[in-house]
């Protein structure tokens, strides 16, 4: 039988409106926002399915809600009685796929994501920034690139082999753009709409004060083989969970090693769980032909199952 994985979408991926069909189709899915309001404090299901974009895309909201609507998917394909042999997180993704593998309960799992939401806003706040996806070079390129720009620009999302995303001051974005458009070669430089320059050294302050939230949770080793964004690898070492998600904050996301050690253990499905389907794109990109998928709402759903139930 072919290997999945579960892989847990990120940031940017937000809607209004995202997983109300699985919201209202399975009992499992209501527990998860019942849960996530619970722990929050506020009407999770009211900012994702009756609240204003402007509001959804506020990173203190956005993240518990994606999070929330990824484990609605995640609880309709277990009540499908579909498994999974590992999991993987893009950015924030990580916190729905600790929760998936038995990592950490579903209560810390908010609990956790409502920290990094609420510290990572802040730092935001305090550290201008901006972030741009760079497609067409090769990584190699990228790096080279921003190693020209004076002020702060690093690589931070290593996407898929023709998608690096950079962060960092805005000024340097701005000029890290200018010099990839003068290249020579193909390049398309779209910036993306978000609140600062998330893992990079602008998001300090943000890790130095959720780690102090993490030490109080208790972590398990996964029931199944978890990959992580740090290493870009399987995570073998469990012994210090808290040190490692602090620096999740600050450290690039290795998605693209990831995927090629997922390949080389015989990972075969690729399903996203949650809004949109970016991360389905960049496995299709990495791999051509590959059977990925996503799962958001009752027509993917179905089709997922369809694909999987046959396999």
């Amino acid at each position: 039988m072919s290997k999945t994985v579960f892989l847990f979408s990120g940031q940017g991926s937000q809607y209004v409106g995202m997983a109300k069909e699985l919201y209202d189709k399975f009992d499992e899915a209501k527990e998860v926002f019942a849960i996530g309001s619970k722990v929050l404090g506020y009407d999770l299901a009211k900012i994702v399915f009756e609240g204003s974009e402007e509001e959804l895309n506020k990173t203190s909201y956005t993240q518990p809600a994606i999070m929330a609507c990824s484990l609605c998917a995640f609880e309709a394909m277990k009540a499908n009685g579909i498994t999974f042999d590992a999991v993987a997180g893009h950015s924030l993704g990580e916190y729905a796929a600790m929760v998936s593998s038995g990592m950490v309960s579903i209560e810390d799992g908010f609990k956790l994501i409502k920290a990094r939401a609420k510290a990572m806003q802040a730092a935001a706040e305090a550290n201008a920034g901006a972030m741009c996806a760079i497609i067409g070079p090769e990584a190699t390129v990228v790096e080279e690139v921003c190693s020209q720009v004076d002020s702060y620009v690093v690589p931070v999302n290593y996407n898929s082999p023709i998608q690096t995303v950079i962060a960092g001051e805005v000024s340097a974005v701005d000029s890290a753009i200018t010099l990839f458009e003068n290249l020579g070669i193909k390049v398309r430089c779209i910036k993306l709409n978000v609140a600062s320059a998330f893992h990079s050294k602008l998001m300090q302050s943000a890790a130095d004060g959720f780690i102090e939230v993490a030490k109080t949770v208790t972590f398990n080793p996964p029931q199944v083989d978890f990959y992580s964004n740090v290493t870009g690898a399987k995570l073998e070492d469990f012994s210090d969970i808290p040190s490692l998600l602090a620096r999740h904050i600050v450290s690039p996301v290795k998605f693209t090693s990831e995927l090629s050690e997922m390949d080389k253990a015989g990972i075969e499905n690729y399903v996203e769980l949650g809004p949109n389907k970016v991360l389905t794109g960049l496995v299709k990109k990495t791999f051509k032909g590959s059977n990925a998928m996503n799962v958001e709402n009752i027509k993917t759903l179905e089709k997922a199952l369809e694909s999987l139930l046959v396999d």
